[in-house]
């Protein structure tokens, strides 16, 4: 999420219509041409001529406190989407394999208790919000919740981790195609989940 240049405006990775029927084009065009830019363009503003240019995005969350609230708002809203649209994929979905798997299920005893947690945690988000799957420091799975832009990454949040999974349950994310049933949305979002990203996520969180 950092280059050379600084901060990027990623290219979604896949077509607009690519996640359909579970997501609809004109949601993601909205969601990604309008929400994610608009946070991507504020974030890159209340930046700008800071050290926070030159920082990585995770360090700067890290110490998300110091910051002003435009940067923690702006900037979780701008990491936050990138992480849920690489966590997506067109004919997603199916169950996760190897390590990955071998984690789910000792740290929930089966994939449908995590699945059954992870979507609880969407579905009892008051407002608006996300829902993880992430990794503490011990390398312990765990699932949980944040309100608006924040992630577990920040300093202030409730329970910290690396990110390996990340649900999007804004009402933006949802509303033209689901309109108030944001359980029908979660159950959706099961087709789309790219597991083999989430596995290399969890890889690079164990070295």
């Amino acid at each position: 999420m950092k280059t050379e240049n600084k901060f990027e405006f990623q290219a979604l990775p896949y077509a607009y219509d690519a996640l359909e029927p579970f997501i609809d084009k004109l949601t993601l065009e909205i969601h990604y041409g309008k929400h994610h830019k608009a946070y991507y363009d504020n974030f890159i503003a209340a930046i700008k001529g800071t050290e926070m240019e030159t920082m990585d995005i995770t360090d700067i969350f890290k110490n998300i406190s110091n910051y002003p609230a435009a940067v923690r708002n702006n900037g979780g809203g701008y990491f936050n989407h990138t992480f849920y649209w690489e966590g997506m994929k067109a004919s997603g979905g199916g169950l996760p394999t190897g390590k990955l798997s071998g984690a789910i299920t000792k740290s929930f005893t089966s994939f449908d208790e995590f699945k059954k947690q992870f979507s609880d945690a969407g579905k009892t988000r008051f407002g608006s919000g996300w829902a993880w799957l992430s990794m503490d420091d011990k390398g312990k799975l765990f699932i949980n919740s944040t309100p608006n832009q924040d992630n577990p990454l920040m300093d202030l949040a409730e329970k910290k981790g690396t990110p390996l999974l990340v649900m999007d349950v804004w009402e933006h994310a949802y509303y033209l195609k689901y309109q108030n049933k944001r359980p029908d949305y979660i159950e959706a979002f099961w087709n789309l989940v790219n597991w083999e990203e989430v596995a290399k996520r969890y890889e690079t969180a164990l070295k």
